[in-house]
Formats: C-alpha cells, sequence, structure tokens
C-alpha cells in the first residue's frame, strides 16, 4: 500500500491513466483530501469502482493524534502523532497577527548530536516522506480549525540529511491544488550539511534559509555540534554566500544562547565580525532547558548585553520570543517524554 500523499497531481493522473480511469479524478481526488476527507469512500463524486481501486492501491496517511498540550498563553499548541508504522513524531502550532505557522518534522529522531537538542538523543529512526511531513499540517488544520500560511521545517530531524523529500514537500505544499502556501511563507533550518546547501542554492527556490550557527568559532562550535567537525565556519559561510548569490534571499542564522558557553561578549565580537558583510538576519535563541544536559539559559542582562553587541556591527538581529516552554515547546522534548512514560507503563 503506497500513502497517496507521496504522489503529485501528475502523478496520480498517470496512474488514474494506467488503471482505466479519467484523469481530471486526480484533482477531484486531491480536492476531498485537501479539504479534510480521509476516506474514499466519503468522496461524494467519485465512482464506487475507481474508490474500489483507489482503496486497494492507496493509504491516505494521515497520523493519529496521540497527545495535545496548550501553552499557558494560549498562542501554542504542541501535537504528538503517530504514523501507520508506529513511529512517532512532534509538531508546534503557532498563532500570530500575521497568521498561524506551523513547525514541522522531518525525521524520526536525528543523527546530528547538536547537544542543546533533545529530538538527537537516541539516534535518528527514520526519515518522513513528503507526504508524511504535509500530513502534519493537515492533522494540525484539523485540529485547529485554522489555516496554516507560514511553515518552518525546524522540529525533530535535519532536513538536508532527507532532502529529496523534503524538496518534494515544499514542491507539493506550493500547490494550489493542495496546500497553496507560497515559498517565502516556508523556512528551512538546518545545521549546516555544506554540499546540500550548494544543491539547495542551485534550485533558486525563494524560501527562507535558516542555518543553525551558535557559535562564532569552530572551536566553540564543535563543543556543541558536532556537525562542526566536518565543515568548518568559513565552509559553511562560503556556501552560505553562494546561496545568496544565487537567490538574493537573506539568510537568518540561529544562535542559541548557553549560559557560560557562547553567551559572552566576546562571542558576540567574533559573531559580529564574522557577519558584518554578510545578507543575514540574526535570531537569538535563549537556549531550552533539557533534562539530558546541563545548558541553561543567560540572564536577560546577557541576552540583551550580546544583541546590542551585534548592533553595533550594524547586524539586524531579534531575541526570540518564548512561546510554549510551559509544553516541553523545543524539539524532541515532547516524544522522548512521551516515550519514557510509555516505557514505564511495561
Amino acid at each position: 500500500m503506497i500513502n497517496i500523499l507521496d504522489f503529485d497531481l501528475a502523478a496520480l493522473k498517470n496512474w488514474m491513466k494506467e488503471n482505466g480511469e479519467k484523469e481530471f479524478r486526480a484533482k477531484q481526488v486531491f480536492n476531498w483530501i485537501y479539504n479534510e476527507v480521509w476516506d474514499f469512500y466519503n468522496m461524494n463524486n467519485i465512482p464506487k469502482s475507481t474508490k474500489d481501486k483507489l482503496n486497494s492501491f492507496f493509504y491516505i496517511g494521515i497520523p493519529e493524534l496521540l497527545e495535545v498540550y496548550d501553552s499557558e498563553d494560549n498562542n501554542t499548541k504542541k501535537f504528538l502523532y503517530r504514523y501507520k508504522d508506529g513511529s512517532i513524531i512532534e509538531c508546534v502550532a503557532m498563532e500570530y497577527t500575521y497568521g498561524n505557522s506551523i513547525c514541522v518534522s522531518t525525521q524520526v529522531g536525528c543523527k546530528m548530536g547538536c547537544k542543546f537538542c533533545a529530538s538527537t538523543i537516541g539516534g535518528i529512526i527514520r526519515n518522513l516522506t513528503a507526504g508524511e511531513i504535509t500530513a502534519q499540517i493537515l492533522k494540525t488544520q484539523s485540529i485547529i480549525h485554522k489555516r496554516i500560511s507560514n511553515v518552518v521545517l525546524m522540529g525533530s530531524g535535519e532536513p538536508l540529511d532527507n532532502y529529496e523529500n523534503v524538496i518534494a514537500f515544499i514542491n507539493d505544499i506550493n500547490n494550489d491544488y493542495s496546500l497553496n502556501i507560497g515559498q517565502r511563507h516556508i523556512t528551512l533550518s538546518t545545521c549546516g550539511i555544506v554540499p546540500k546547501i550548494y544543491d539547495l542554492a542551485d534550485l533558486k527556490l525563494q524560501i527562507t534559509l535558516a542555518i543553525s550557527l551558535h557559535a562564532s568559532s569552530d572551536e566553540e562550535r564543535k563543543k556543541i555540534m558536532p556537525i562542526a567537525n566536518k565543515y568548518n565556519i568559513q565552509e559553511l559561510i562560503k556556501a552560505c554566500t553562494y546561496y545568496i548569490s544565487k537567490t538574493n534571499r537573506r539568510i537568518t542564522f540561529e544562535y542559541a544562547l548557553v549560559k557560560g558557553i557562547n553567551d559572552n561578549e566576546d562571542s558576540a565580537r567574533k559573531l559580529g565580525e564574522l557577519l558584518k558583510n554578510i545578507l543575514c538576519h540574526v535570531n537569538l535563541i535563549p537556549v531550552n532547558t533539557v533534562t539530558e544536559n546541563n545548558f541553561k539559559k543567560p540572564s536577560k542582562e546577557n541576552i540583551k548585553i550580546f544583541s546590542n553587541i551585534l548592533n553595533d556591527f550594524g547586524i539586524n538581529n531579534t531575541i526570540r520570543r518564548e512561546m510554549g516552554s510551559d509544553i516541553n515547546a523545543a524539539c524532541g522534548q515532547l516524544r522522548r517524554s512521551y516515550a519514557k512514560s510509555i516505557e514505564k507503563r511495561c
């Protein structure tokens, strides 16, 4: 059985033709699915014989909701979903004045090993398909009863480690027959797989590329991000410069501030020197506490000093507003706590 969400319109039209059906049925089927009808037999304008064929060949891979958590601010919800094979992932929906955003997962687990991230603890289980990533949006919209207009690939997993599926996902949700989400409303966050950044640049997509930098020197970065042992900062910056030249898009550099590790004034100045001639924005992220490590959040005073130093270098930056910390909204935290609770029951 194949997840029909892993087919695009052209592929489904081709399937219809090969199975003796009219090609226009493909668009009708997708119309139903993207309007939250997830049973072929409830698609009223599809002949029963076609439904039978669809049902014998495809399934509609919408995940099961296991748990949902609402934050105290009422603007953030975290969802724990389970796919058909038992794989569990999480995603976060955030309500802003400009629309509703979702942070989706691209892998079950992660192998990148970043020290501040809970999703990498325990390693990777598997990649998600394009359709499984799309399904997170469909399921979430059905729960919150609101359209999602902005997508961030920043949940569990490294998007560029699942490159083909992620690109297919971006193309899928951009189509007018599906979710019709513009590329400029999509952000892809990566820890910095340099060759894939070049590949992505050559596609000339209009998405926002976010780089998880989190340090201003190789020595500092290696302490918290194993990927730095493979690609140094200069190689990463060179790839980013290439990306900007090909897309003319500003890059976001994400910097998780960890008390006593990378939140000092010297680190801020080094970061300023590194990025001062690059078309970029820096997103300063006070680190979330993860039980399995000893990382602590810096003081508000230190965060402000860090931000001001970047301002002195002429680098636009913002301090990320904390949303959902009371519901374990950081990557991987909810999935791990759920797994632990199941272990205790067994």
